[in-house]
């Protein structure tokens, strides 16, 4: 089970659209995904069409009450796409668990309880650095972070490397980055060639080839509450998930033989 954190301290990124869609294109192709929805504002949850009376259980009974996140989990209109959903609950949470021992771990004990059940877990984080993120950063085994071409973006990530640096020697030290997404890319605007070129060159490899464009379909869908690929499977934003999902799994595979080659030797 690979447990993704798609996370960035800046908010309107394009976070909670590469969640959804991300999850929507690894289930189209056979992999079983839950999406742990981590920001009070619930808009994965929406987003997958789960209305608010359906939302009896949430990611709030996962951390204060230690419920198996399985038990919350509901299914979702994607087949293989399951969600732990969200409520604006989720907002007390850093007061209610304040003086909680190993609070920043009550989501990365729900799940590996869960064993074995889903291939990948995508958590949405909230745009803050708060006790949400915290428990997602401390359960995942990599960050997947969604960059906006724009001018500050790149000021931006560095606060969350600082974030991850930090995270790794004090909750999770295996904590690695699975890569950058540059989102909301016009390919008309000279400064988001030039944020994605300046990405490119800092940060090298890490920066997914994959480019998720600004897209009108992408904007339009959560309104009808499906994923993109539901409400216009051939719009760019939706053919740039599928490309996206690819060479995530790609990566992934990429990884596994390198890791079981060092094994032999």
């Amino acid at each position: 089970m690979k447990i993704i954190a798609l996370a960035n301290q800046k908010g309107g990124v394009g976070k909670t659209t590469t969640a959804i869609n991300l999850g929507t294109a690894l289930a189209a192709v056979g992999q079983r995904v839950l999406l742990v929805d981590l920001d009070p504002q619930g808009n994965a949850s929406t987003g997958l069409g789960i209305e608010n009376s359906a939302r009896q259980q949430s990611t709030y009974d996962v951390l204060v009450d230690r419920k198996p996140i399985a038990e919350i989990a509901l299914s979702t209109i994607v087949p293989n796409l399951f969600i732990a959903p969200a409520t604006p609950d989720l907002s007390s949470v850093d007061l209610t668990l304040s003086k909680e021992p190993s609070r920043a771990n009550r989501l990365r004990d729900s799940l590996r309880a869960a064993g074995d059940q889903y291939d990948y877990v995508l958590i949405d984080c909230p745009p803050a650095l708060n006790l949400l993120t915290l428990n997602a950063l401390s359960a995942a085994a990599t960050v997947l972070v969604p960059l906006q071409c724009e001018f500050f973006a790149l000021e931006g990530l560095s606060q969350l490397m600082n974030t991850i640096r930090e995270v790794r020697s004090a909750l999770n030290a295996s904590l690695e980055i699975q890569g950058i997404v540059l989102t909301m890319y016009d390919r008309r605007n000279n400064l988001c060639h030039q944020v994605a070129a300046d990405a490119r060159q800092t940060l090298g490899d890490l920066v997914f080839e994959t480019v998720i464009p600004r897209n009108v379909r992408l904007s339009e869908a959560p309104s009808h509450a499906m994923p993109a690929l539901l409400y216009d499977e051939t719009s760019a934003g939706s053919l740039a998930y599928q490309r996206l999902a690819a060479e995530l799994l790609t990566r992934a595979t990429r990884v596994e033989t390198m890791r079981t080659s060092h094994a032999k030797t």
